[in-house]
């Protein structure tokens, strides 16, 4: 027997919502009222489990432009210059369709930072898959490359960093976080904000059509579950040529200063794009359905409010420039129409033609989505499964290898070799060359690093202490290339909130993110929360991704990874105290368990600034932090990179309580790898472990000594693209 589902529940609204709804209206919604109220309380719009947690994190600094609540966050760089960052998830879109997923994951984060008046200049990705054996796991991943470089290499962006794991938590919900960073003028950034009454609303860009219908906005609100082909017409369809048209035609008309205000037309379309405006500049806005330009001639209102089609932005305009503004549009060979008008009404309308076919509240609409408490509880013991692939009783060298080995922590060169790291000409440290990707700004006259970071099994570990790391580790990525944090983004990926254990992790984890930031003071200039990521075994590992921009006088001083120098000495520098809690090495036993050491934040940022000092100062051959696989793996990865070998002895870190193995493999906060002058070294107050030179990778370490030659560590580290093609990825 076939049971009937109220109309409400099939869009995602509960009972109680409606008759929130029903109470505001002060009558029943209809049809297109439904569609646009469904979307805007979505979870993926109103943040209705995480708006109340998110109000810890501190996002107010001296350089901050533009916060929360903005297409982009935005710091300022000096000169008249900002630079304007954020970081979203695609992530449901792209576990129903990787391609076009993560294609039009890439095409949203560029409109979110040129709607604010920035160009783009670059652009990061995290990533998290299933393991590689699985055949859903390669086909994910193969389809989620191409996607992001052909989205940003046709519109010619840089792709300079980012970061793929490998877990199997990710198998049936993979993880597509986009970033995108821009540059500005401080005097030209616009804000999303409508205002004036009887500014003409524009819109302009691609085409309405069916595609996207329920998409992001949607999919991004309830769990994945078996079926999910089905869901494959949901998932927008992107057009990196067309998006190249409306990019320049918005910067244009903004350098012209013939928009009032912009924003781009992301999850819920024109529903989300005219509510937010007019809720921003408390304003109504009437817009005309019968005006949009259409793809398929026979759409239906609610359908033309709820679209997703991509490459699309909303503008307000003084209706004396209404005709010099399409004629730009006609220039770029982008479309446009005016599709509305900003009232003093406070409604949002919804005509078509003559015809008023909805009627809401701006206040109802956007602001009066109910936001909840969660009800966390902890766990009592791990809730996931991991299986052992490394034979008991390993030696040291097979030990090591096999870390360099594992997809996670292997070189991503099959991944980013995929994506142009140049074109744009202001990249300076492409990736794998150094911990942060380094951009010159000339405008300026300094330059910027980015780097972005989370490893979601430790935070499974635990949350709090887990995300701490997470923004520290981003922070001695930036030290190591000598830049100074200015700010920082986030993309919070959890499971279902309602749900004890998962509202448990994402309440810690945005604690831990609040504390840190404020104890190294990084404001918090945006950021993206996405939940609901489960499959039928249960939620991801939570994870919070953080970007952090920083800036650096001299991009020429900017320190890489590599051994450079034979006869250069070797020192580990900052309160490491490796761990095998959370470690790769543990995940390779299968001997996952909850809990982490806190980390010590105070003195990390102590040798953060260390570090970025001295490499400021042009005192250090190479910096590198330890990081996933341990000081072994980071040893390696500096030896790969320079084509040198090294051999060190570990005794003197034996004093701070590691076992040899530990010491080796363990992980944690606070180390940096560095080499160069002995006595320099030593002045910083690093610890002295050896030197650079031969063709070995020699370890003294006790009973857990090893040498390795250079061959069989390259070999192993690069194994990435043999396990991605194994049957075809």
């Amino acid at each position: 027997m076939t049971v009937e589902v109220a109309k409400h529940r099939e869009l995602g609204l509960t009972d109680s919502e409606l008759e929130l709804i029903v109470e505001k209206l002060g009558r029943e919604p209809n049809d297109v009222e439904l569609a646009m109220f469904s979307l805007l309380w979505s979870e993926h719009c109103s943040y209705k489990h995480s708006r109340k947690l998110l109000g810890q994190l501190p996002t107010e600094g001296e350089r901050v432009v533009m916060g929360p609540g903005e297409n982009a966050g935005a710091v300022d760089i000096g000169n008249g210059y900002a630079i304007a960052f954020k970081v979203e998830s695609h992530n449901h879109p792209s576990a129903v369709e990787p391609f076009q997923g993560a294609a039009t994951g890439v095409g949203g984060i560029l409109r979110d930072v040129f709607a604010i008046g920035a160009r783009p200049i670059a652009i990061l990705d995290s990533l998290r898959f299933g393991e590689l054996d699985s055949v859903r796991s390669r086909h994910l991943l193969d389809g989620a490359v191409r996607g992001i470089g052909h989205y940003g290499n046709s519109i010619g962006v840089a792709t300079v960093g980012g970061e793929v794991y490998f877990e199997a938590p990710y198998e049936h919900n993979c993880l597509v976080n986009a970033m995108c960073l821009g540059i500005a003028r401080t005097k030209d950034m616009v804000r999303a904000a409508a205002a004036g009454v009887g500014n003409a609303v524009v819109l302009m860009g691609a085409t309405t059509g069916r595609d996207g219908i329920g998409g992001a906005s949607v999919l991004a609100s309830a769990e994945l579950g078996e079926g999910d082909e089905a869901k494959r017409p949901t998932v927008q369809v992107g057009d990196p040529f067309e998006e190249s048209k409306v990019l320049e035609c918005c910067l244009e008309l903004l350098e012209r200063g013939l928009l009032v205000s912009l924003q781009d037309l992301g999850a819920a379309g024109l529903t989300s794009s005219a509510g937010e405006m007019a809720s921003a500049g408390g304003v109504g806005i009437d817009i005309d359905v019968a005006r949009v330009p259409l793809r398929e001639a026979d759409m239906e209102p609610f359908e033309i409010m709820v679209s997703e089609s991509q490459e699309r932005m909303l503008g307000v305009v003084e209706p004396a420039r209404v005709v010099e503004v399409l004629a730009v549009c006609e220039k770029w060979q982008t479309g446009s129409a005016e599709i509305g008008i900003v009232t003093d009404s406070g409604q949002v309308r919804i005509l078509r033609g003559g015809e008023v076919v909805g009627e809401m509240p701006v206040e109802a609409l956007v602001d009066s989505c109910p936001l909840y408490d969660l009800e966390p509880a902890e766990p009592e013991g791990w809730i996931y499964g991991n299986r052992a692939t490394l034979a008991p009783g390993a030696s040291s060298e097979d030990t090591l290898l096999a870390l360099l080995g594992s997809p996670s922590v292997a070189s991503k060169r099959w991944v980013f070799e995929q994506y142009d790291s140049l074109v744009g000409s202001r990249t300076v440290r492409r990736p794998e060359s150094a911990d942060a990707a380094v951009l010159q700004v000339p405008e300026a006259s300094n330059a910027i690093a980015v780097s972005i970071d989370g490893n979601g099994r430790r935070v499974a570990c635990d949350p709090h202490a887990g995300t701490i790391e997470a923004v520290l580790e981003c922070a001695q990525n930036l030290a190591c290339v000598g830049a100074e944090p200015l700010g920082l983004t986030n993309c919070l990926n959890f499971g279902n909130p309602e749900k004890p254990v998962p509202a448990w992790q994402l309440d810690r984890a945005v604690a831990g993110l609040a504390e840190v930031c404020r104890a190294l003071g990084v404001p918090v200039v945006g950021g993206n929360v996405s939940l609901y990521n489960e499959g039928p075994e249960g939620p991801i590992y939570p994870t919070p991704v953080v970007a952090m921009v920083g800036e650096l006088p001299d991009p020429a001083q900017a320190c890489g990874s590599a051994f450079t120098k034979e006869g250069d000495a070797i020192a580990l520098l900052g309160p490491f105290a490796p761990t095998l809690a959370g470690s790769e090495l543990a995940k390779l036993r299968g001997e996952l368990e909850m809990g982490l050491p806190q980390p010590e934040v105070e003195v990390i940022a102590a040798a953060c600034a260390t570090v970025r000092e001295a490499v400021r100062a042009g005192k250090l051959s190479s910096v590198h932090d330890v990081s996933d696989g341990g000081l072994g793996c980071a040893l390696a990865e500096s030896a790969i990179a320079g084509g040198i070998g090294c051999s060190i002895d570990v005794q003197p870190l034996r004093e701070r309580g590691c076992s040899p193995e530990e010491t080796l493999f363990g992980e944690g906060t606070g180390g940096f790898l560095l080499s160069g002058d002995r006595e320099v070294l030593e002045k910083l107050g690093a610890t002295p472990l050896g030197r650079v030179g031969g063709t070995t990778i020699e370890i003294a370490a006790g009973d857990r000594s090893l040498t390795v030659g250079l061959v069989a560590v390259e070999s192993a580290w690069r194994s990435l693209r043999t396990q991605a093609e194994h049957d075809g990825a």
